[in-house]
C-alpha cells in the first residue's frame, strides 16, 4: 500500500439553506456567498473533500446582498471562476439523505435564510445532534447558528444551554434595517436557550469555541470559524476564546 493511501482524507458537509423569501418584504435571501466561498477554500486547500447538502437539494438560493460589490472578497472571487465549485453547490445533496458517519465535521455558511428554515429542519437537527454526540465538530458563521436554536443535548436540554457562542448581533441587525423582518433577533434566541452569548465590535471578525461547538460573528469571521474547524479536525481542541 502506498503512503498516500494511508492519509486520511478530511471529509467535510458543508450545510446551507433552501430558504429563498425574506419574511413578508418581498425581498429574497438565502446563503450569503462569501461565507460559503472563504470557508470552502480554506478547507478545499487543506486537502479536505467537501460535500454541499441543503433541506431540498439542488440549487441553494442566494442572498442577492451578497453578489454586491462592497461584499465581494478575494473567495468569492475565486468562486465566480470555480466551475467544479458552483456545480457542486448547484448539485447539493438532500439533507434527509445525509449521514453523519460519512464525515469528520459539518459547516453551516449564513444569510438570512438559515433563521427560517435550518432552525426547524428535523433532518439538520438530527445531524447537528449525532455529530455532537459523536465527537464531531461542528461550525457555524452569522446567522448560521439559528439551526442550533432547537438542538437538543442527549440530557434533553437545550444543547446551546452554558455554551460559550456567538452569531449576528443585534446591533447588526437594526444596522441592516431587518430587526422587524427576521422571524427573530439570533442573539436573543440563544440567549433565551442558555447560551453565554458573547460578541465583538460590530462587522469584525470575532469567533467562540466551546469544545466541538465553534461559532463566528459575522461573514468578517467566516475564514477564522473555517481555521478553527480544522484544528478541531485534527484534534487540536481549544476552549472558548
Amino acid at each position: 500500500m502506498s503512503f498516500k493511501q494511508n492519509i486520511k482524507i478530511m471529509k467535510v458537509l458543508i450545510v446551507m439553506t433552501s430558504h429563498s423569501e425574506l419574511g413578508n418584504s418581498k425581498e429574497k435571501t438565502g446563503f450569503w456567498i462569501e461565507e460559503f466561498a472563504s470557508p470552502y477554500y480554506v478547507m478545499a486547500d487543506a486537502g479536505a473533500t467537501i460535500i454541499i447538502a441543503s433541506p431540498k437539494g439542488g440549487q441553494p438560493p442566494v442572498d442577492p446582498k451578497s453578489e454586491l460589490e462592497d461584499a465581494q472578497t478575494a473567495s468569492t472571487l475565486r468562486f465566480y471562476k470555480d466551475e467544479l465549485a458552483i456545480d457542486k453547490v448547484a448539485n447539493s445533496i438532500k439533507l434527509s439523505d445525509i449521514k453523519y458517519q460519512d464525515y469528520d465535521a459539518v459547516f453551516y455558511p449564513g444569510g438570512h435564510g438559515p433563521l427560517w428554515d435550518l432552525a426547524t429542519d428535523k433532518d439538520s437537527i438530527k445531524l447537528i445532534e449525532d455529530f455532537y454526540n459523536h465527537q464531531k465538530p461542528i461550525a457555524f458563521v452569522c446567522h448560521a447558528p439559528a439551526a442550533l436554536v432547537n438542538v437538543k443535548a442527549e440530557n434533553g436540554e437545550s444543547l446551546v444551554k452554558g455554551k460559550h457562542l456567538t452569531s449576528f448581533s443585534n446591533t447588526e441587525e437594526e444596522a441592516v434595517k431587518l430587526t422587524k423582518i427576521v422571524p427573530f433577533l439570533l442573539e436573543d434566541e440563544l440567549k433565551k436557550h442558555g447560551a453565554v452569548y458573547t460578541k465583538g465590535a460590530d462587522w469584525s471578525s470575532y469567533t467562540q469555541q466551546d469544545d466541538l461547538l465553534i461559532t463566528g460573528q459575522n461573514p468578517a469571521s467566516s475564514e477564522a470559524v473555517a481555521k478553527l474547524l480544522l484544528k478541531a479536525i485534527k484534534g487540536e481542541k481549544q476552549n472558548h476564546l
